[in-house]
């Protein structure tokens, strides 16, 4: 099995934090997105994984450091890392098929801006399995279209008129992704473009109109990170999940606590110094912070920060950030001082 993870995209809705730090990267309960996202899948799916494949974009946003810790995640699987660029953000099948010489047997394609809690049971009858998950508004969604074999049969993008409430997440399954590769080659080819951009859909439907059977997979959570107010309510959810696996280890033993308190859940990283504070529930914290005289919840601060004298609630800090004062629901990105 391989997994393909295209990751090129920057986040325009996540900025300030996505100017220096692309939307995969971002922390989530201690872990970058595209972090959490591969070991979780790589889990559900409980077969060898042989391969990983990420798409990233520009190199001065995924450079050395990112592609040594991705190299690094898909080997602690037991897999190979395949590094691949695309040079133009021009939609979600060319980025797939910019890694066109790893687009071979069986593969899970994932995007990296969700997460996920799910059993994946693979339907042997079907060529590929779309993910979805019931929602309440699907017309602000793209969802599936069902034939009476439970069977998809169309795709329909942010639909007018009521066609399911089955919402597409991101994530698929390809029995063979080469048969995938034919189509997105022909989307290519014949410059099919959709909202001014080549996408995986057209491939999909080609592959649906010569026959090829999809089927549906449910998810139980699917936690969205596309922007600084859901990220933080996805943050608080993963944080509440692994406190209750009791897997990880989310406080760290060199925690240095000085008239401090911690409310459960709550990931807190290496050298982190907590001094007149009270932290949580809900709360990342990175490496290296020092927070002094603050009270903080529901809140993602990455590493290398110095809060003081703050309130904190549904807040985003980057990395390297000195902030001083009482401010509230504030979303900083990296190297930011407020004083």
């Amino acid at each position: 099995m391989k997994i393909i993870v295209p990751m090129a995209g920057r986040g325009s809705r996540l900025r300030p934090h996505t100017l220096t730090v692309p939307k995969p990267l971002i922390p989530v309960a201690g872990q970058p997105i595209v972090h959490r996202l591969v070991k979780d899948i790589a889990k559900v799916i409980d077969q060898p994984i042989e391969e990983v494949a990420f798409i990233l974009g520009d190199p001065a946003f995924f450079g050395d450091d990112v592609v040594e810790s991705l190299t690094k995640l898909a080997n602690d699987l037991g897999a190979k890392a395949s590094i691949y660029r695309q040079d133009q953000p021009l939609g979600t099948g060319h980025a797939i098929m910019s890694a066109k010489d790893s687009l071979s047997g069986p593969a899970v394609v994932a995007y990296a801006d969700t997460l996920i809690r799910a059993d994946f049971n693979l339907d042997e009858d079907a060529d590929a399995v779309i993910w979805v998950k019931q929602v309440d508004k699907p017309e602000a969604f793209g969802v599936v279209k069902l034939n009476e074999r439970q069977e998809i049969v169309e795709l329909v993008e942010k639909p007018e008129n009521f066609v399911s409430d089955l919402a597409v997440i991101g994530i698929y399954y390809f029995k063979d992704i080469a048969v995938l590769k034919d189509e997105l080659q022909h989307v290519l080819d014949n410059n099919i473009i959709n909202g001014g951009e080549y996408q995986i859909n057209d491939g999909i439907k080609g592959m649906m109109a010569k026959g090829k059977v999809f089927k549906t997979g449910q998810v139980d959570e699917w936690m969205d990170c596309g922007n600084k107010a859901v990220t933080v309510e996805t943050n608080g959810k993963m944080l509440g999940f692994l406190h209750a696996d009791g897997e990880e280890q989310l406080v760290d033993s060199s925690v240095v606590l000085n008239n401090s308190k911690i409310i459960e859940p709550c990931y807190i990283g290496q050298d982190v110094v907590l001094t007149d504070t009270t932290v949580g529930p809900n709360v990342s914290i990175g490496k290296g912070c020092v927070l002094i005289n603050t009270t903080v919840k529901n809140t993602i601060i990455s590493t290398h920060s110095t809060i003081k004298n703050a309130n904190l609630d549904e807040a985003m800090i980057g990395n390297y950030v000195e902030f001083n004062g009482e401010f509230k629901t504030v979303s900083i990105g990296d190297y930011s001082v407020l004083n």
